[in-house]
């Protein structure tokens, strides 16, 4: 049997949690070949003090059974960056499981993956997927038809294993989940603005606010380049 060609994409400023997390639970799916996919073998700065090395770059990946687009602040230079967009398309039509992880799904929106689809993302840009075309929902996991989307950050392991039990089956999922001790606990119910105390919501989107315009910015131009190829397309 062939092995499972799984792919996790790097840019700069990705979140390290978006993409390791994954990686520690694809890693460990019988018959998989898990890969770290740059535009160039040069090691990649990730949102901390983190580097992280592509094993393989654009021109040499295989045709990969997963793509998987993992967030963070790079993501927003991601959604105009065409040789990022470019691959993901051609990649795409002949995988099996086209993915993300936190604002990963803005890249895949921008390359026109998403249009129609049902997706998540993380809570402060959830809005911004019907510009592309994508329906937004709020979830930690949301799956319509092969398209695989995660939510914010520690999402990205409920979205691994439960990608995991349909590339292998239930058993192997939770074997992993065992394996990693994926037993959450948090020490406080804050970990969404639907159960966060009003005041840390109102603190965190205030920390938040200076990344929101240059976002906004970013997805117009995207949004407006997908419409223009849609319409020359058709």
């Amino acid at each position: 049997m062939s092995s499972l060609q799984i792919g996790l994409l790097l840019f700069p400023k990705v979140t390290q949690l978006d993409l390791t997390g994954p990686l520690q639970v694809f890693s460990r799916i019988p018959g998989a070949t898990v890969h770290l996919v740059g535009k160039t073998l040069a090691a990649v700065s990730s949102d901390t003090v983190l580097s992280l090395p592509p094993t393989v770059s654009f021109a040499d990946c295989p045709q990969l059974d997963v793509i998987c687009v993992p967030g963070g602040a790079g993501a927003d230079d991601m959604i105009n960056d065409e040789a990022m967009l470019a691959f993901l398309r051609q990649q795409a039509p002949a995988a099996r499981y086209v993915t993300s992880v936190c604002t990963g799904a803005l890249v895949l929106a921008a390359a026109g993956l998403l249009r129609g689809y049902r997706a998540t993302t993380h809570w402060s840009t959830i809005d911004d997927l019907a510009a592309f075309g994508a329906i937004p929902e709020c979830t930690r996991v949301c799956i319509d038809r092969n398209r695989i989307t995660g939510g914010g950050v520690t999402a990205g392991i409920d979205f691994a294993l439960t990608l995991a039990a349909l590339l292998a089956d239930r058993t192997t999922a939770q074997a992993i989940q065992l394996m990693l001790e994926y037993n959450p606990a948090p020490p406080f119910n804050a970990g969404s603005p639907d159960t966060a105390p009003e005041e840390v919501v109102s603190l965190l989107r205030a920390r938040m606010q200076s990344a929101r315009q240059p976002r906004s910015e970013a997805i117009a131009r995207a949004a407006a380049r997908l419409s223009a190829q849609t319409e020359t397309a058709a």
